[in-house]
């Protein structure tokens, strides 16, 4: 699959304000600063459609881009991201009931696609979000980012370590090197 174009369509606060449409759409979901907009700029061949941020927290609300390609168009959802961020108690409460929503009730959600950073160990909040989600039979690929720090042997280990703790597909991913950008476009296709 070949991306044609991509644009931003809405950032809205909760599900009701998110405009309604006929595409599939696939939510992105991590825990805060994981690579979900580089991911999306990374894809689509752009620098800046997705706000990038060193700071955690930056996405707060649902962020809808409509990527066009030779086969059909969809959706990607950005949605804020979970784990450490300097918001106050109750404004990460409000994304989480948000993001719940959006997960729970978006009628074109195809599936989601959780982010792991490769330089880490799971993550206690990857783990929740992950049994959340098999909790409430919602599919999940699994994106392992920022390969292009560790070596490709550890990069194996990684996928079959996340293989086996979420019964998941998972696929690698560098924005630096964009060696994987075909393997997730080609997955993409195969669910739209």
């Amino acid at each position: 699959m070949k991306i044609k174009s991509a644009k931003f369509l809405i950032s809205s606060p909760d599900l009701k304000r998110c405009p309604e449409t006929e595409l599939a759409e696939f939510a992105l979901l991590g825990r805060s600063n994981v690579g979900k907009s580089t991911f999306i700029n990374t894809i689509v061949n752009q620098n800046k459609l997705a706000k990038t941020s060193n700071t955690p927290g930056k996405t707060r609300l649902i962020n809808l881009f409509e990527i066009s390609t030779d086969k059909k168009p969809f959706i990607l959802a950005d949605l804020p991201g979970y784990g450490y961020a300097k918001v106050s108690k109750s404004e990460q409460d409000s994304w989480q009931k948000n993001l719940e929503e959006y997960l729970l009730k978006r009628k074109n959600l195809k599936t989601t696609i959780q982010f792991i950073d490769a330089r880490h160990e799971i993550q206690k909040n990857d783990i929740i979000m992950q049994e959340w989600l098999k909790y409430n039979k919602i599919g999940c690929l699994n994106i392992l980012t920022k390969c292009d720090y560790i070596s490709r042997n550890e990069i194996s280990k990684k996928i079959a370590q996340i293989k086996k703790d979420f019964n998941n597909d998972v696929l690698a991913f560098s924005s630096k090197n964009r060696m994987y950008v075909e393997g997730v476009l080609n997955y993409i296709a195969g669910i739209i």
